[in-house]
């Protein structure tokens, strides 16, 4: 339907919008200047276009020339807090706020897919859904554009849903990767507060400190989640926040910790969660003491469906034969792209947008003040984004 040629015309456009979004980044689920752009970038399209009502978003809907299934594509793009610490020449010029993972690569990707499917419109089958979301980064944006009615945009439900995730490091620019299953780990977050009794430091028997048992719930917790989950179906808590007392000679009234947890599985998720309210309990008990947990659950595990991710894997060679393949394991980050496959098959994939430097393992990664995006492979993302639309609609899934 179209070929790289196609989609490298679009390389200098590309680059000028996510450069001009990479300038004034925004975070969260309130995005007005992006979504204005990504609204500016479609216009003259032939799309069926509306907004979000509790957040930024764009859902567009491209109808085919011939009768078929819709296809969803999504793009997030919120930035995160952070001050922006490359030096090149489009730097963030909003104060603590920076395109540290990509996301603006990924707006432009998904216009370009855009842009070259509605030119080849009267050849597709069936309808493809864009998906312009707020809020992937800790704001859960994509279960509220489906609690908004995204997956009704079209009229009916996607038989199929995509995304492209750019990385900065690891490989050289272009390579391409995902796989089959668990792609990446569900995100849930638990606090704790310790409450004891304050007192002098020099008498602590006097007090119920708080801090002791704490500090027993942070290593306790290491321990019985690897005696405690299968290892087969790993589990990650890592305490990033603890915090207790006002000076040195005084026993504080309470302490806190702030965790979080990945799993890979829902058995495993639901076992960590009852570790670790055992586990506070009991060490609250052993002490004396009183604790308060707060247990959220947040991101789902990202689960590619077998036979999409075959699919796009497949898709992907014939593009950039050579530069595919499927990843060995799973990979740490989470995604709310979850929330979306866990009512429609589809697939999560990786891009690698690494910089030219002489060793792309030491290249900064994404989520880093001085993480650099190689803008080359947007005709890469547009392609491989308007490709699996275009050939979805004739890809027999199993068992469907």
């Amino acid at each position: 339907m179209f070929s790289y040629d196609d989609a490298a015309t679009l390389g200098e456009e590309l680059t000028a919008l996510r450069r001009d979004l990479h300038r004034e980044p925004e975070i969260g689920l309130d995005l007005p200047r992006t979504q204005e752009r990504v609204l500016r970038a479609l216009d003259g399209l032939p799309l069926e276009i509306s907004t979000g009502k509790d957040l930024s978003s764009v859902t567009a809907v491209l109808r085919g020339g011939r009768p078929g299934p819709a296809v969803l594509l999504r793009a997030d793009m919120d930035a995160l807090p952070l001050r922006e610490e490359t030096g090149v020449d489009y730097a963030s010029q909003v104060p603590g706020a920076m395109h540290a993972c990509g996301h603006d690569l990924h707006i432009a990707g998904l216009v370009g897919a855009a842009r070259l499917l509605a030119a080849h419109r009267g050849e597709l089958a069936g309808d493809v859904v864009f998906m312009f979301q707020p809020g992937e980064e800790g704001y859960a944006g994509a279960k509220v554009m489906i609690d908004e009615g995204l997956l009704d945009a079209a009229g009916r439900e996607p038989a199929a849903a995509y995304a492209l995730h750019v990385f900065s490091t690891g490989l050289p620019a272009g390579f391409v990767m995902t796989r089959p299953g668990a792609f990446m780990p569900s995100s849930d977050t638990f606090d704790v507060r310790v409450v004891g009794k304050g007192g002098h430091g020099s008498a602590p028997h006097l007090a119920r400190d708080p801090i002791p048992p704490l500090c027993d719930i942070v290593t306790t917790l290491q321990t019985r989640i690897a005696r405690s989950i299968d290892p087969l179906d790993p589990a990650v808590v890592t305490v990033g926040k603890l915090w207790a007392g006002t000076i040195r000679n005084v026993i504080p009234e309470d302490g806190n910790l702030e965790a979080t947890v990945r799993t890979f599985s829902e058995q495993a998720r639901k076992n960590v969660r009852d570790v670790v309210l055992e586990t506070v309990e009991g060490i609250a008990a052993a002490y004396r003491v009183k604790a308060e947990v707060d247990y959220q659950d947040q991101y789902p595990v990202t689960v590619n469906a077998p036979d999409e991710a075959r699919f796009a894997l497949e898709t992907a060679e014939e593009l950039f034969e050579g530069r595919v393949f499927e990843s060995p394991q799973p990979l740490p980050g989470s995604e709310d792209f979850s929330y979306v496959l866990q009512q429609v098959p589809g697939a999560m994939l990786f891009l690698s947008a690494c910089p030219p430097v002489p060793d792309p393992a030491a290249a900064p990664a994404n989520h880093s003040a001085q993480a650099v995006f190689d803008d080359s492979v947007l005709p890469d993302a547009a392609l491989l984004l308007a490709t699996l639309a275009a050939r979805r609609p004739g890809h027999v899934v199993k068992d469907a």
